[in-house]
């Protein structure tokens, strides 16, 4: 699962660009939108506003890029404005339904985009999947940042899921004329944290403006702009992440 402290980190971002990387390093990849009152991977995934499907043995997930199969509360709201206005109970049904009664077929990688904080879905996903193989937890260099992602990382240790690694994502811009990188939100605070908690620092992130345009256009970044210093960090990250889990196993 692919959590975060607070929001506006880009985890939704970097849960996306994790699965398409994983898919094209040969993987079968499945990605389900847990952020059941702001479901935004489809629309990174460029797959937003599809339908489920139903056969008879259940629901079954939209196809996105590389042959990701996505399931989103997106695919069954009205239109983008609908607000999904659920306590707790509803949320936790939910998201049972998305597991239990989605026909996933065969994935070697399912990445679950949760929202920001340590609520409902967090928690419900831990408890509905007993053997999670681990968490990815995403920040970004700030000191506000700081604080809160020991929050999310403390979460994973206490639900027994175990951190793969801290991601630090928006680390630094550097300008196309002069080549110098400026450190916007600040500088080494994912590796500063990973080093306090005691858990890899699987790597950062730069700050690069076509990244908020191909996920307005639904365009998949790390297909794109494969050659992009952000996409081959996203790659390096993803074959960190197989790498520790290969070793568990």
């Amino acid at each position: 699962m692919v959590i975060s402290g607070k929001g506006g980190v880009g985890k939704s971002f970097i849960t996306a660009n994790l699965a398409l990387c994983t898919a094209l390093m040969g993987y079968k990849v499945a990605v389900l939108d847990a952020d059941i009152h702001g479901p935004s991977i489809p629309k990174i995934l460029g797959v937003h506003g599809k339908r489920f499907s139903v056969i008879s043995s259940g629901i079954v997930p939209v196809p996105g890029p590389m042959g990701i199969k996505v399931v989103s509360m997106d695919f069954l709201l009205p239109s983008e404005e609908t607000p999904v206005i659920w306590r707790g109970p509803l949320k936790f049904a939910a998201i049972r339904d998305f597991l239990s009664k989605v026909e996933w077929g065969y994935a070697d990688f399912l990445y679950i985009d949760l929202p920001p904080g340590t609520g409902d879905e967090p928690l419900s996903v831990a408890q509905l999947i007993g053997s999670l193989n681990g968490a990815v937890v995403v920040t970004m260099p700030s000191d506000l940042s700081l604080l809160v992602v020991k929050k999310a990382v403390s979460f994973a240790q206490k639900v027994g899921v175990r951190v793969l690694g801290i991601v630090e994502n928006m680390s630094g811009f550097t300008c196309p004329s002069c080549g110098k990188t400026y450190y916007v939100f600040g500088k080494g605070a994912g590796e500063k944290i990973a080093k306090e908690m005691n858990v890899p620092y699987l790597g950062s992130v730069p700050i690069d403006p076509r990244i908020s345009e191909a996920c307005d256009r639904g365009e998949p970044f790390v297909i794109k702009y494969s050659d992009a210093p952000a996409a081959k960090a996203l790659m390096d990250i993803t074959r960190k992440i197989i790498e520790s889990l290969k070793k568990s196993v």
